[in-house]
């Protein structure tokens, strides 16, 4: 399929009028491999490298493993599509991002495979979003959205089979495939069965206060680790009987990324998730 085809049905379902980002002012390290439409939008089209697209990679992160994987497929006229287009490390604070390896994208450019980035947009409600798709691996029936997010809506509330917190627990360690961490500031049991749900990084007092005002006491997402940036979260949550479960930015945001598979073959290209590893400092 020609790559301008594809990248026009991408901008059409995803980004939508409204929405934001900010990226390409921290990625100047690379600045010359990006296209000029993301130098101003911080969306879309991150490396033009290609003119066909015969099959699509999807990954969270654009880390040096996940990179390698692909050219090791000698994968050639192929998408790379990223949740991000930098790669998160709790570790490496404060500089969380680290920028693509430029060796690695000299390859990509040479093998024709092009870079494209939906993190807002993804983010964004919608029945491949971030929230969304991580509710359906829970067994969570969505009831409204919440926490907006450079013009999108990026959580979700939902109706949760489980009674308590420390089963709703089990069921998230269940799906990501690795522990969780629950910050145990409430009751146990789930109030009124409901839930709050933000994939990625929602631990954020404004985002608590609408879980408050929703009456809800139980929030699932993926960076809880306290420190000088979550302590005003933490401390709201905890004055507030608000559970917190924590899962990893990756973990809890990859079925995202795994449906988008699907979206992909049913425009007719093959497309596949590239796994990675967790960073449990996330938690």
């Amino acid at each position: 399929m020609k790559s301008k085809k594809v990248y026009a049905m991408l901008e059409k379902d995803f980004i939508l009028p409204g929405l934001s980002d900010d990226w390409a002012q921290h990625m100047s390290l690379i600045s010359e491999y990006l296209s000029d439409n993301f130098k101003k939008r911080s969306m879309g089209l991150v490396c033009d490298f290609n003119e066909e697209t015969r099959k699509v990679y999807t990954a969270v992160f654009p880390s040096k493993k996940v990179m390698e994987r692909i050219l090791r497929d000698k994968a050639t006229d192929a998408m790379f599509f990223v949740h991000h287009p930098s790669i998160w490390d709790i570790r490496k604070a404060p500089e969380v991002f680290q920028q693509m390896d430029r060796n690695l994208l000299d390859r990509f450019k040479q093998n024709r495979v092009s870079i494209f980035n939906l993190h807002v947009p993804l983010d964004n409600f919608s029945e491949y979003s971030t929230s969304v798709t991580l509710a359906e691996e829970l067994g969570v029936s969505i009831q409204s959205q919440f926490a907006p997010y450079f013009g999108s809506m990026c959580g979700v509330f939902g109706s949760s089979s489980c009674k308590t917190v420390n089963e709703l627990k089990a069921r998230l360690e269940s799906a990501l495939g690795h522990k969780a961490v629950l910050y145990d500031y409430g009751d146990d049991g789930i109030k009124d069965r409901r839930v709050a749900i933000i994939g990625g990084g929602g631990n954020e007092k404004p985002s608590l206060k609408e879980i408050l005002d929703a009456g809800i006491n139980t929030f699932v997402t993926g960076i809880t680790a306290k420190n000088s940036h979550s302590a005003e979260a933490h401390e709201f949550a905890e004055e507030n009987g608000i559970n917190i479960l924590g899962g990893t930015h990756y973990s809890t945001e990859k079925f995202a990324c795994i449906k988008m598979c699907k979206y992909f073959e049913k425009a007719g290209l093959p497309a596949e998730f590239l796994p990675d590893e967790p960073v449990f400092e996330d938690m």
